[in-house]
C-alpha cells in the first residue's frame, strides 16, 4: 500500500501510482473540497475507478478527522496535546465556513454506475476495506417470495412488454404483502439487519439474495435498511434518473421517483456517475415516451375490468353510491363515478389521437407545446392531472396487487401515469406553466403516426393483446434538447457531483450541452506513452493468404 498526500489529504493507494492517477485524484479531491462539480475524463485502463474511489473515501475519513480535531480542541479550550504537533496542523475541512459540522453531517458517497455488473466489479475492492456499503437493486433483482416472484415469471415468457407487466405487478403484490405483513421475509428485516455476517461483509446484488436465502429475510427491503448506516450506496444510475419507476409520486422532478422508491436522500452527498458517457442518453430517454394504441387499450380494458365487479357486487345488494375501492397503501377511496370519468379520459385520450389522419410514410410532427392542446382535449390539464393521477394509481394498486388467480394488464395505466407526472410536472405558477411550456415548444417535438408493429407479428400470439381490432396511431413525445433532459436530475442539494468516464471529449462541448456548471475538469493522459506503442496492419496470414473479419469469413480458419 502506497501513502501519498494530495491537496493536504493522505490517500492510500494500493499500488506506486501513475502521474495521471495523481491528477485524477487531485481533481477529485479539488471538487470535494470547493464543493464544486466535476466532469473527469480518463482513458479505459488508467485505473479511474478505483483512483475515484481511493481518493473519496480519503477525504471522507479527513472530514471526520477534522471533526475530531474540533472537538478536542474544545475540550482543550486552546491548550496543546502534543508538543510537536500542534492542533492547527489536523485540518480545517470539517468547518465547511461558520457552520459547525457534526458527525452527523459527513457526507454519505453515491456511487453510480450503468449496470449492476459494472457495480459488481466495483465492489470487489471493497472486500478488504473495513467500510459499510450497500448496494440498492430492483425487487426484480431481490426479491425471494414465491408468490411474488410468480408475478415476474408468467410474464417472461410472452416478451420484453410483458415483462415490465411482470414488474409492474410484483410491485403492487410485494407493497400488498408487506402492508399487511403476510411476508415472512420482509417480517424478518428489522431482526436480521444487524446480522454481524451482513454488517461486517461487503455484499452486491448476488451475495444479498444468497444471504437472504440463507436467513430467510428480505434481500430488497434489507438493502434499504442497510443504506441508512452506509459509507456509501452503489446504485445503478437509472434509480437516480429514471421516471418510470416502481415508486409512487415525487412531489419534485419526475426524475426522482426511483430514489424517492429507495428513499436515497441527496441532500449534502457527493453524488458520482461513473461510465457517465451514457447520462445524457438515459436522461433523454426519461423526459419522451411513446403512448401506443396497445397502451390506451390496455388501459381501458383495466378500468373495464374494475367497473365490471362493482357492478356484480353492487348486484348483491351493495348500492353504487356507497361501494369504493379502497388502496392497499392508501385511505384514498375511488367511487364508482370517479372510476366512470377515468375511462371516459381513456376513451376521449384514444379518440383524439387516432383523429388525426396520418400519411403511411413520416407521421405528423408538431412542436412541443401541442402536447397540452392534445391532451386537453381529454380532459387533461394542470388543474385536472392530481386527481386523474391519484385516480390511475389507486386502480392500478388495487388490480395488480389483488390475489385473486387473476392477472390483469396495468402496464397501460402505469405508463399515463407516468406521461401525467412527465408533461405536467410539478405545481408550477401561471408564469412558471408558460415558461414550461416555451421551453418545450423550443425542446421537444410531438410525432403522431400510424402503429405498423401488427405488421411484425403474427396475430394472435400475444395472451395480452387488445381487445381493439382497429390499426391505431402512436403519440410521441420526444426530447431534443441534452440541458432540458438533464436539467431534472440537477440535484441542488448534493454537496457536489462528479461526472466520470474514459470517452467525454471534447468536454467543452458536453458541458456546454447540458448548460451545467462544472467547475472543475480534467482530459487525463493514458499511463502508456507514446513511443511504447506500435501500430500496424497485418493484411496477410503465414501462408500469404488474404486476411479478411468480415462476417461472411467468420468460418474460415488461417494458417
Amino acid at each position: 500500500m502506497t501513502s501519498l498526500t494530495l491537496k493536504g489529504v493522505t490517500v492510500n493507494f494500493p499500488f506506486v501510482p501513475y502521474d495521471c492517477q495523481k491528477d485524477y485524484m487531485s481533481k477529485v479531491i479539488e471538487c470535494l473540497q470547493e464543493k464544486a462539480n466535476g466532469v473527469l475524463e480518463s482513458p479505459t485502463g488508467t485505473g479511474k475507478t478505483l483512483c475515484l474511489l481511493c481518493a473519496t473515501l480519503a477525504w471522507r475519513e479527513r472530514f471526520k478527522d477534522t471533526i475530531s480535531a474540533r472537538k478536542v480542541t474544545e475540550r482543550l479550550k486552546g491548550e496543546e496535546m502534543f508538543s510537536n504537533t500542534p492542533l492547527s496542523s489536523w485540518g480545517t475541512a470539517a468547518t465547511d465556513g461558520d457552520t459547525p459540522t457534526h458527525y452527523t453531517d459527513v457526507p454519505k458517497i453515491i456511487y453510480a454506475s450503468r449496470t449492476h455488473s459494472q457495480l459488481a466489479q466495483v465492489i470487489k475492492e471493497f472486500k478488504e476495506h473495513f467500510l459499510q456499503v450497500c448496494v440498492l437493486g430492483s425487487r426484480e433483482q431481490l426479491c425471494i417470495n414465491p408468490e411474488v416472484m410468480k408475478q415476474q415469471s408468467n410474464h417472461v415468457r410472452y416478451g420484453k412488454p410483458h415483462i415490465l407487466l411482470g414488474n409492474i405487478q410484483m410491485v403492487h403484490s410485494c407493497r400488498a404483502k408487506v402492508s399487511t405483513r403476510s411476508c415472512v421475509y420482509y417480517n424478518n428485516v428489522e431482526e436480521k439487519s444487524t446480522d454481524k455476517e451482513l454488517v461486517n461483509s461487503v455484499l452486491d446484488v448476488e451475495d444479498l439474495v444468497k444471504f437472504g436465502n440463507k436467513q430467510r429475510v428480505c434481500p430488497y427491503y434489507l438493502s434499504r435498511s442497510l443504506k441508512q448506516q452506509a459509507d456509501i450506496v452503489f446504485t445503478p444510475y437509472n434509480y437516480l434518473l429514471d421516471q418510470s419507476s416502481e415508486a409512487g409520486p415525487d412531489i419534485m422532478e419526475p426524475l426522482a421517483r426511483s430514489r424517492r422508491a429507495h428513499n436515497i436522500e441527496l441532500n449534502g452527498a457527493v453524488v458520482i456517475f461513473d461510465e457517465a458517457h451514457n447520462v445524457e442518453k438515459t436522461c433523454e430517454e426519461s423526459t419522451s415516451f411513446d403512448l401506443t394504441p396497445y397502451d390506451v387499450a390496455s388501459a381501458i380494458t383495466a378500468v373495464d375490468r374494475l367497473l365490471a365487479e362493482q357492478a356484480k357486487e353492487a348486484s348483491h345488494g351493495d348500492t353504487v353510491s356507497d361501494f369504493n375501492v379502497e388502496s392497499l397503501n392508501s385511505g384514498f377511496k375511488l367511487e364508482l363515478s370517479t372510476i366512470a370519468k377515468i375511462k371516459q379520459i381513456l376513451l376521449d385520450l384514444e379518440a383524439v389521437i387516432d383523429s388525426y389522419d396520418v400519411p403511411n410514410e413520416g407521421g405528423i410532427t408538431k412542436p412541443g407545446l401541442f402536447i397540452y392542446e392534445l391532451l386537453e382535449r381529454a380532459h387533461l390539464t394542470y388543474s385536472s392531472k392530481t386527481a386523474v393521477q391519484e385516480a390511475l394509481e389507486q386502480i392500478t394498486g388495487y388490480l395488480a396487487g389483488r390475489h385473486r388467480g387473476v392477472f390483469v394488464n396495468t402496464s397501460g395505466l402505469q405508463q399515463l401515469t407516468n406521461i401525467i407526472q412527465l408533461v405536467f410536472c410539478g405545481e408550477p405558477s401561471e408564469q412558471e406553466k408558460q415558461q414550461q411550456m416555451e421551453t418545450n415548444t423550443a425542446h421537444f417535438k410531438v410525432h403522431i403516426h400510424q402503429d405498423t408493429s401488427h405488421q411484425k407479428k403474427a396475430q394472435g400470439t400475444d395472451v395480452w393483446a387488445s381487445s381493439s381490432k382497429k390499426q391505431g396511431n402512436i403519440l410521441s413525445y420526444w426530447c431534443f434538447s441534452r440541458a432540458t433532459a438533464c436539467r431534472a436530475w440537477w440535484i441542488k442539494g448534493s454537496r457536489c457531483i462528479i461526472l466520470t468516464s474514459g470517452t467525454l471529449s471534447p468536454l467543452s462541448s458536453f458541458t456546454s450541452e447540458m448548460r451545467i456548471k462544472f467547475p472543475v475538469s480534467l482530459e487525463n493522459s493514458h499511463v502508456i506513452e507514446r513511443d511504447q506503442i506500435f501500430v500496424s496492419v497485418v493484411e496477410r496470414g503465414p501462408d500469404g493468404e488474404q486476411l479478411s473479419s468480415a462476417f461472411a469469413r467468420r468460418f474460415v480458419f488461417y494458417r
